[in-house]
């Protein structure tokens, strides 16, 4: 009793803001705050606001007691109070108070009752500012109790605004701590649900979100406020995560962290995203397949949301590092191990590193398709000189050089084509530009190789490229139309660009074709592709001289088929006479000659009477109907090379030229064509004018042409033998002849080198005169040699 009588004695001599204080709490902590009384601490704190930090930390004071004795009623009711007053005073001394006010959440956090941590955690939305240090102890929270430790979190990155906040929490020790947290809970799991990534939509039941909802939206936010310097701080915490806990071979949750991070930072900053994970995918290029596999799936979904920011200035470093990745992939398939030294013993699985193969051929793809028209241009150039040559791969053995450029070619073949599927509208008006000799070579040396898918992926390449009406579609399937006008093909005249396009590929284009008709290998899809081929030719490139050779060609082609009997299978000979009839009755309506439409439909009636088999109709088919043995067929079945040119020579058409049969020429001109170039006039004239013993007259220039027929037909028989040396001979062989020429020329330069070292110098003094009238140069030493007075300081 004494004590309590002192105690009330001395109670009015305490300050009247503990008083205040000690008013708020009632005698049984379940009734609560008492209001009436808070209302007067908090004009009380309103009208003398320096008391603000005093109260402050009284009613810390106070909490530290509570929680240490266990009363945690009046803990709740002490922090009631704390959010009330930090919610009514906006006075300048607030720092003070807020840092009492941090030292009681602190103090709910750490201790070991879940209750006390929520109560802590959900007072910490009511101020302005926190504490970057806190985020250790929310993300300590998010894995023992999540929704906690979350909204915690969530109020940490939500005050990012503040310049000395924003200046620290995008550290990497901090970013470290706070990004695995919030990855851990939208990891699938007890308690957590998966949820679509699509942008963040607004929640009408905030109460009823699930740990990965909050976990979402709380990382969206974060993103969402993350400047170009920050990303790379906050995308490599999520690279850590995924290759710690092995996240990356299910794909799923992968693609979707990845899919919440483009979706929430600014559009302008894709590109660094895309670049990291490019690196860390070259970081790990001697991980499992599956590792890569799904680094490049998330590649790929990353590049479809990012658009044409996807890529960002460095344009060829991205598919230079996809193109690597596919190299080393063929490398590992063949080898069987990562490395011949450290990691021999690991077994590599053949079937993943074709899927990761697959992956990174779609994912050219997919990036080649958010780049402008004049960039896939660049991209096709850049990836055909990517394509290794036979031969060129040291680290292997013959045999499996071999096997690495047929995979290589195969490969780099397939991303062609895919950044040409992918890129709709790829059209380019000018063939000089979209198939340059830079492209066009490597390509079409290709189309020869013993690989039949090889070569399929150059025809489809070739076709793609050369389509610029869509007009791909109408020819999926050959047969025999009689009216093209079903069709509806939309053609156009060819410009003066496409002539010179065709002046100076056309033989090629040729002898590539003819040459695949001589696979025996080819197929269905083979055939298919040469009849779109030329049938897009006809309709993109074509003015008259082209429409004759393209004739000559197809009529070749029905020569060749039957001068093959013994190299080419039965279905093949039927296939090239089913590519020849079908693209004859093609190009007779584009010609729209009457008479040259009579002789091929004629042709084709006896056909189908008398062997269907050489129509497309019973060829190109799933059970193709051909014969046991094929006979050589004669007659009114074939086409005539004398009367095509007798009908097409009565409409304005060069007769000597379609009178010539088609040979595959080795050069870029048809050298079997009598009309001269200027180039080709003036050397004749030379040639003429060099006959001193001739009268230059009409036979005499006669001859001239015919002499130089004859010299071309013999220079194409000495480049024929040049070609079979190099094919047949033996290397020793090759390199004997040859060595002996580099010999000679190699002494003739040196011979010339030291003539030009041992020469005496120029003499200002002039020259002296030597005998019989010639003049010869005097060699003066440099001390005697007199200069002019300009000359000498």
């Amino acid at each position: 009793v004494p004590s309590g009588v002192c105690g009330c004695c001395c109670g009015a001599f305490r300050p009247r803001y503990k008083r205040l204080v000690d008013n708020i709490f009632p005698e049984d902590p379940e009734d609560g705050l008492v209001k009436a009384n808070m209302e007067k601490l908090t004009f009380y704190a309103l009208s003398a606001p320096e008391k603000l930090d005093r109260i402050g930390a009284y009613l810390s004071e106070r909490l530290s007691r509570d929680v240490a004795r266990h009363r945690y009623g009046y803990v709740c009711i002490a922090m009631e109070a704390l959010d009330q007053l930090l919610m009514a005073c906006h006075c300048q001394s607030i720092n003070l108070f807020v840092e009492s006010f941090l030292k009681m959440v602190r103090k709910l956090l750490e201790s070991d009752k879940p209750n006390l941590q929520i109560l802590g955690t959900n007072s910490v939305s009511t101020i302005q500012v926190l504490s970057v240090s806190m985020c250790e102890i929310f993300c300590f929270l998010c894995l023992r109790i999540r929704m906690a430790g979350i909204k915690g979190l969530q109020g940490v990155v939500r005050k990012t605004v503040n310049d000395e906040l924003q200046a620290n929490i995008w550290d990497p020790q901090h970013m470290d701590k706070i990004v695995p947290s919030l990855l851990f809970n939208l990891q699938p799991g007890e308690g957590t649900e998966s949820r679509s990534p699509s942008p963040l939509q607004a929640s009408e039941g905030k109460e009823k979100e699930s740990p990965a909802e909050l976990t979402e939206r709380c990382f969206r936010e974060l993103l969402g406020r993350a400047a170009y310097g920050n990303i790379k701080n906050a995308v490599t915490p999520v690279l850590m995560h995924l290759d710690n806990h092995s996240l990356w071979e299910g794909k799923t949750f992968a693609v979707r962290c990845f899919k919440i991070i483009m979706y929430s930072i600014q559009s302008q900053h894709s590109h660094l995203v895309i670049q990291q994970l490019l690196g860390h995918l070259d970081a790990n290029s001697k991980t499992s397949a599956t590792v890569r596999a799904g680094i490049v799936e998330v590649l790929l979904e990353a590049a479809a949301i990012a658009a044409s920011g996807s890529v960002g200035p460095t344009v060829l470093e991205v598919f230079n590092t996809l193109l690597r990745q596919l190299k080393l992939s063929v490398d590992y398939e063949l080898t069987g191990s990562y490395d011949c030294t450290t990691m021999g013993t690991k077994t590599i699985k053949e079937h993943e590193e074709r899927q990761l193969q697959e992956a990174v051929i779609m994912t050219i793809g997919s990036f080649a398709n958010t780049l402008p028209t004049y960039q896939r241009s660049e991209v096709m150039l850049f990836i055909m000189g990517k394509i290794p040559i036979p031969g060129m791969h040291p680290t292997l053995q013959p045999a499996g050089a071999q096997d690495f450029t047929k995979h290589s070619v195969k490969n780099l073949m397939s991303s062609l084509h895919r950044v040409l599927q992918v890129t709709t509208g790829f059209q380019s008006t000018n063939m000089l530009t979209a198939l340059p000799s830079s492209f066009l070579d490597p390509l079409l040396s290709f189309a020869l190789l013993e690989d039949a898918h090889i070569r399929l992926l150059v025809l489809e390449i070739l076709v793609s490229l050369i389509d610029r009406h869509d007009n791909l579609p109408k020819f999926s399937t050959i047969s025999i139309i009689s009216d093209i006008s079903v069709l509806k093909l939309k053609m156009e005249k060819c410009s003066r660009q496409d002539n010179l396009f065709m002046k100076k590929h056309a033989q090629q284009l040729y002898r590539h074709i003819y040459l695949s008709c001589k696979e025996q290998s080819s197929m269905q899809p083979h055939f298919e592709m040469l009849y779109t081929l030329l049938a897009l030719i006809s309709m993109e490139l074509a003015n008259e001289e082209v429409v004759v050779d393209l004739i000559r060609l197809a009529l070749a082609l029905q020569d060749l088929a039957l001068a093959s009997e013994e190299t080419l299978p039965v279905y093949n000979r039927c296939a090239v006479h089913a590519l020849s009839a079908a693209y004859l009755n093609l190009i007779c309506q584009l010609t729209t000659v009457p008479t040259f439409c009579q002789h091929v439909h004629e042709v084709i009636e006896v056909r189908q009477k008398d062997c269907p088999f050489l129509l497309p109709e019973d060829i190109f088919i799933e059970d193709p109907k051909i014969p046991e043995v094929l006979e050589k067929p004669e007659g009114e079945v074939l086409f005539q090379q004398a009367k095509v040119t007798e009908v097409l020579g009565g409409s304005g058409f060069n007769t000597e030229r379609l009178a010539t049969p088609y040979i595959p020429q080795f050069t870029d001109e048809d050298r079997l064509s009598k009309r001269k170039s200027i180039g080709e006039t003036i050397s004749l004239q030379v040639e003429v004018e060099s006959r001193n013993t001739e009268e230059i007259t009409f036979e005499a220039l006669k001859n001239a042409i015919v002499d130089t027929v004859g010299m071309e037909e013999q220079e194409r028989a000495r480049r024929r033998q040049v070609v079979e040396k190099f094919q047949k001979a033996p290397f020793e062989e090759i390199a004997a002849h040859y060595l002996t020429f580099f010999f000679i020329l190699i002494s003739m330069k040196l011979f010339w080198f030291y003539s030009c070292l041992c020469r005496p110098p120029p003499s200002p003094s002039g020259t002296i005169t030597a005998g019989y009238g010639q003049t010869q140069s005097r060699s003066v030493p440099v001390y005697e040699m007199k200069f002019p007075d300009l000359c000498v300081y």
